[in-house]
């Protein structure tokens, strides 16, 4: 057992996970959490855990303000982002416009509805965007390739299926699947299939390996009992190529960290081969975030890491992720997403400020996503045993069947 240090999960947020839990508070669970780990991420988003140590005085262990404080409108190369206090960022916008996709459909999604139903959100719904502090588009606040869905698919005319090619690879499509897993909750595999399907209209490569993986992630972590061990052992099974490799070594060091500051330098080291962008996160390398079945992302690996490290454990896990820097709004968000979704609580101090202070409602969305789930679950057992007679009707079962 991990010896418990001032930020290691504790027995009673161990017990706090289980079999237990159902649909409702494992779906709010991930949404909310994954919202809260991108809120606290913001702030230190691209800097290194040396300097996010010299900057807070100390490891960050809740929501801080911008990193260059009341400057934060001018000083580059944020500007004009209001990163901190509690703002989320693009990662929960996205999130959240996924969830709106499935309400609108009410059944599992393919590449053709984020062309026709994301892309329009993206570009006429005005919406209050905190990191703006106004309302606008949430296109006038996505990142450049996130617009790429707009470029390709709305004046490109592509093939949504296809669309994802000649994007950057980087973590774009991954960062907002959670709501795919959750619609297949306790279905690794349906979760894994449908999030390469709708990530293929955005990213190409381990970019849509790790919306795939996150999926199935979150899905895993929705199964009666499931645990950080298990979660991991699903990404295994269907992880392909380096972003396999890559979970597996940064897991292999996770397993030997007994705390989140411990697990720094070690997961770092371990995901160094297989992330293209190199040590100044801020300074690409050349090879940086292109096709290739060698390399992985490196948010994914570290945020299950991480979520071992912790045992599962909320705080635990996302605090490691915030602290790990280099792109960890989008690590949090991942790492709050599983382990919302094992069960383990979201501090409600951090919920209700990030809610307060973003002006969103981060319970809506899961509401609407744990009622259209349990819809499409009730489609797919109609679906399935509509296909069951079929197959019977042609003499398919055997009698040993």
């Amino acid at each position: 057992m991990k010896p418990k240090t001032q930020e290691s999960p504790t027995e009673e947020s161990r017990t706090a996970t289980g079999h237990g839990t159902p649909l409702d508070e494992r779906i709010t669970g991930a949404l909310v959490g994954a919202a809260v780990g991108d809120a606290l991420g913001g702030p230190v988003e691209g800097y290194s855990p040396a300097q996010i140590l010299q900057r807070h005085g100390g490891r960050v262990h809740g929501i801080v303000g911008p990193w260059n404080g009341d400057a934060w409108r001018t000083a580059r190369p944020l500007a004009p982002y209001h990163k901190g206090d509690g703002h989320v960022t693009d990662d929960t916008l996205m999130t959240h416009a996924l969830v709106r996709v499935y309400a609108q459909v009410r059944d599992h999604l393919d590449a053709y509805a984020i062309a026709e139903r994301l892309v329009p959100d993206l570009m006429t719904e005005v919406r209050w965007i905190p990191e703006l502090e106004a309302e606008a588009l949430p296109l006038q606040r996505i990142f450049l390739a996130e617009k790429w869905l707009v470029t390709r698919l709305h004046y490109g005319h592509v093939d949504p299926r296809e669309a994802g090619v000649g994007n950057i690879v980087n973590c774009g499509a991954a960062m907002y699947m959670a709501p795919v897993g959750l619609v297949n909750a306790g279905n690794p595999a349906g979760a894994y299939a449908e999030a390469i399907e709708l990530a293929g209209a955005h990213q190409s490569s381990y970019g849509r390996e790790a919306a795939g993986v996150f999926a199935a992630a979150v899905a895993a972590a929705c199964a009666p009992g499931a645990t950080a061990d298990s979660v991991v052992t699903a990404c295994l099974t269907l992880a392909k190529d380096g972003t396999r490799t890559a979970i597996e070594r940064v897991c292999e060091a996770a397993a030997r960290c007994p705390d989140f500051e411990s697990a720094l330098g070690p997961l770092r080291e371990a995901v160094a081969p297989f992330d293209t962008v190199g040590p100044d996160y801020r300074a690409p390398s050349l090879a940086a975030r292109r096709p290739s079945r060698l390399h992985a992302i490196e948010e994914l690996p570290v945020a299950l890491g991480m979520l071992l490290v912790a045992d599962g454990d909320y705080r635990h896990c996302v605090l490691g992720a915030v602290n790990y820097g280099r792109d960890c709004d989008s690590i949090a968000t991942m790492a709050g997403a599983v382990a919302g979704a094992l069960g383990s609580p979201v501090p409600e101090d951090w919920s209700k400020r990030v809610a307060e202070a973003s002006r969103l409602d981060l319970w809506a969305p899961a509401a609407a996503l744990t009622e259209v789930t349990r819809e499409i679950f009730a489609r797919d057992v109609r679906r399935r045993r509509a296909h069951e007679a079929a197959f019977a009707g042609i003499g398919g079962p055997r009698c040993s069947d």
